[in-house]
């Protein structure tokens, strides 16, 4: 299992870091890009890069952290501080989308000189790099099933998306000169897409963090799977809560009254086995109780 974790633990660091290298060089092209080419724009952008930068690193650090196995501080393992970064990764992106957006506005009246083609040509880069990098992230993200990887390679995204208005923004700046507020437009463009990103990645990582259930259909799928055990008379309740990349299931079957505890425990160990084997389960507790008795529908 350890083995596991350690190979989990190094694929995303590789993938992470080659987002990280790609970051720091695009912060540096669009900010140098954006100040010789007179785009406040193309500036944003690049400061949104770094943003992404900063979120490499705490995705490579933490990984070290919620891939380690459980220990007697934490039996339930270390899988909330993925969640957890997941959720500081969009709030970092709030910061960045209002530091830009407030920089927009307080400019705005501002005359400043057209931008140039060398913020257009950063911007389109930036658009091509960094959906590329999304698309290498995200599916490594899903295949591993990490939600701070997925967040991380949406956040990448974001900086494509955000690129693309600032590009559009730079080439009408260029053809209407007399318009210079356009490169503004642009900039609270940009920040609107990064609240958005902000917003898709912080809350499912919030919702999780105060112990949301799985989806309805998840649910039902897992009744299904424990019904579908010999044994099993009915299910008398069925609690769920999503913890890192899968679920914890709290689970209560019902079977004959009449058979003995050694087999009662062996009907509960084959639902565990069962869930374990067709879902995304991380964790079961079963709890037998005896099929036709009130008292155990006061349970």
């Amino acid at each position: 299992m350890t083995g596991n974790c350690e190979s989990t633990e190094k694929k995303i660091k590789r993938v992470t870091a080659v987002g990280l290298v790609a970051n720091l060089i695009l912060t540096v092209f669009k900010i140098i890009a954006g100040y010789f080419g007179n785009s406040q724009t193309v500036i944003a952008d690049g400061i949104h890069s770094l943003s992404d930068s900063v979120t490499d690193i705490a995705v490579i650090v933490g990984s070290s952290f919620w891939s380690a196995p459980p220990d007697e501080e934490h039996p339930h393992g270390h899988r909330r501080i993925e969640t957890f970064i997941t959720a500081v990764i969009g709030v970092a992106l709030l910061g960045v989308a209002f530091g830009i957006g407030r920089n927009a506005v307080v400019t705005f009246n501002d005359p400043d000189e057209a931008p140039t083609w060398i913020a257009f040509a950063a911007a389109l880069i930036s658009v091509i790099v960094k959906e590329a990098l999304y698309q290498y992230t995200y599916r490594f993200g899903k295949k591993l099933k990490s939600s701070a990887v997925m967040a991380n390679a949406w956040h990448h995204r974001s900086d494509a998306i955000s690129s693309a208005p600032a590009a559009v923004a730079v080439i009408i700046s260029m053809k209407l000169p007399d318009y210079p507020y356009i490169d503004n437009i642009g900039a609270l463009l940009v920040s609107l897409f990064i609240v958005w990103t902000a917003f898709k990645i912080s809350w499912d990582a919030i919702l999780e963090l105060t112990d949301i259930g799985a989806d309805k259909a998840i649910c039902e799928s897992i009744e299904c799977a424990a019904k579908g055990v010999i044994g099993v008379k009915s299910i008398h309740k069925c609690r769920t809560r999503k913890y890192g990349s899968g679920i914890q299931v709290d689970l209560h079957i019902q079977v004959d009254p009449e058979i003995t505890v050694r087999e009662g425990h062996a009907i509960g160990h084959k639902v565990e086995d069962e869930l374990f084997k067709n879902h995304d389960v991380l964790d079961v507790i079963v709890h037998v109780e005896p099929f036709g008795e009130d008292g155990a529908e006061n349970d």
